[in-house]
């Protein structure tokens, strides 16, 4: 029995479902109580007409204001919409997958690489967020140290602080009236300045290279060695931001450029540095000073005891002071310290006693001016100026004094070198030494496959030489 339906053939209009009985069949040939459209109330009574559901229906568009519209087969898009829906890409799963994945290729199908890089994908897509963030803090950290945005953070005085420190570098020593410089002198000076360059950049730190030429100070007099003071000076007025002022000689080489100064010595002064010479006294000076007459603090073998209160800061060789690489801190005491270290009477009585100059003279006022004691702190010689062997060799090595690979010492000093050693020689195998200390991995990694065939090559010489 079919329960489809189909337009009625009745006059009446309906619909006709054959097989289903109703009571209702009579009136109008629908399956609904409703009547039908052919019959009409006439003063109450239920009549019959001619009216057909067309009438009907247009009537009723008459009265509600409404044109008819119908969109069966009206225009291009009506005919022909199934058509352009079947042709239109289809999204399916199951069954249709198949069909629409032929000729085409998927990570996921076919061979074990397909396989692999789909999984990858996944991975990746799953851990998209995280993956961003360490691409964007490894950026970071490339741009940070190719760009020059390094060297600024260091130098800022909020932040790295390079600006507060200068280093004083004497230059042109040989090059006054003493004698003229040769090849080797001008190799050690361009060496030697070269290093102290690079330090000073990498770090953000201020670098005051000095023409160290004798000049005359005075009509009477030559101040040979002297002009480290009136130099000090100098670099306070023009670089009045500046706190703390490390001064160098030529003769030195910065062996660990990695290590910065606020690392080395600064970040923790109380550690690195001490106040009683007692600690080590190759001078035996008597201290502390007993005399009543003194405050306390001069009385102290520590002063105050308080870093903030240190202004100069001096390493010890074998022989006392050592003013090769000093540091001096800018303050009231400072400049007092420095009108009577440059003191021309003082040196005019004792230039002639005093053989090593403005070293011996600060070791003079050391002894006999107790307001400098309270200001003045040591610091073991290796952490800012080892020896090599050659110098203070008498007693042999000393491991205060002398340079020592394996510790990776910050500053080597060739002092004395001018005196039976070869200045240049010394100069150059601690470059090369430093160069060697400080290689990057990827330079080792060069090294090592350079001496591994340098040795490959060595071997068939040898069997040769003995055969």
């Amino acid at each position: 029995m079919s329960l489809s339906r189909s337009p009625s053939p009745n006059a009446g209009g309906g619909w006709s479902s054959p097989g289903l009985t109703s009571p209702y069949e009579t009136l109008s040939g629908r399956a609904s109580p409703r009547k039908g459209y052919g019959e009409v109330q006439v003063n109450g009574s239920v009549g019959t007409s001619n009216v057909t559901w067309a009438t009907a229906k247009a009537r009723s568009d008459e009265v509600n204001g409404y044109p008819s519209f119908s969109t069966r087969n009206n225009g291009f898009f009506s005919r022909h919409a199934r058509q352009i829906s079947r042709s239109l890409p289809s999204f399916v799963r199951g069954a249709e997958k198949e069909k629409l994945g032929r000729g085409r290729w998927y990570p996921d199908s076919g061979s074990k690489t397909g396989r692999i890089l789909g999984f990858l994908g996944r991975t990746i897509w799953r851990l998209r967020l995280r993956l961003l963030i360490t691409l964007l803090c490894v950026l970071a950290v490339i741009v940070f140290y190719v760009t020059p945005m390094h060297r600024a953070y260091r130098r800022a005085s909020l932040f790295g602080g390079g600006s507060n420190f200068v280093i004083i570098l004497a230059a042109n020593q040989g090059g006054g009236v003493m004698e003229w410089k040769g090849p080797r002198e001008w190799a050690i000076e361009r060496d030697s300045v070269k290093n102290k360059k690079k330090y000073a950049k990498k770090w953000g730190y201020n670098l005051e290279i000095v023409d160290m030429s004798t000049k005359k100070r005075y009509a009477h007099e030559w101040r040979e060695s002297w002009e480290k003071v009136d130099t000090i000076r100098k670099c306070m007025r023009k670089y009045p931001e500046a706190q703390w002022f490390w001064w160098l000689d030529l003769n030195t080489f910065i062996m660990e450029p990695s290590y910065s100064l606020q690392k080395q010595v600064f970040n923790d002064l109380s550690s690195n540095t001490f106040r009683d010479i007692n600690l080590y006294n190759p001078l035996h000076i008597a201290h502390p000073l007993n005399n009543s007459q003194l405050d306390p603090e001069s009385r102290s073998p520590v002063g105050d005891g308080k870093s903030s209160s240190i202004d100069l800061i001096i390493p010890q060789d074998c022989a006392g002071f050592n003013l090769g690489s000093f540091f001096i801190h800018r303050s009231t005491w400072t400049d007092r310290l420095l009108d009577v270290w440059w003191d021309p009477v003082g040196y005019e009585q004792k230039h002639m006693e005093w053989e090593h100059k403005e070293q011996d003279a600060l070791e003079h006022l050391y002894i006999n001016q107790p307001w400098i004691r309270s200001h003045t702190a040591f610091i073991p010689q290796r952490k800012i100026n080892s020896f090599p062997p050659g110098a203070c060799g008498e007693n042999g090595e000393d491991s205060r004094i002398h340079y020592k690979e394996t510790d990776r010492d910050f500053v080597v000093n060739m002092a004395g070198c001018e005196w039976g050693r070869d200045c240049w020689g010394e100069m150059y195998n601690f470059r090369e030494l430093s160069n060697k200390l400080n290689r990057t991995p990827w330079e080792k990694f060069k090294d090592g496959i350079s001496d591994g065939i340098k040795a490959m090559r060595a071997k068939p010489e040898k069997q040769e030489g003995k055969s």
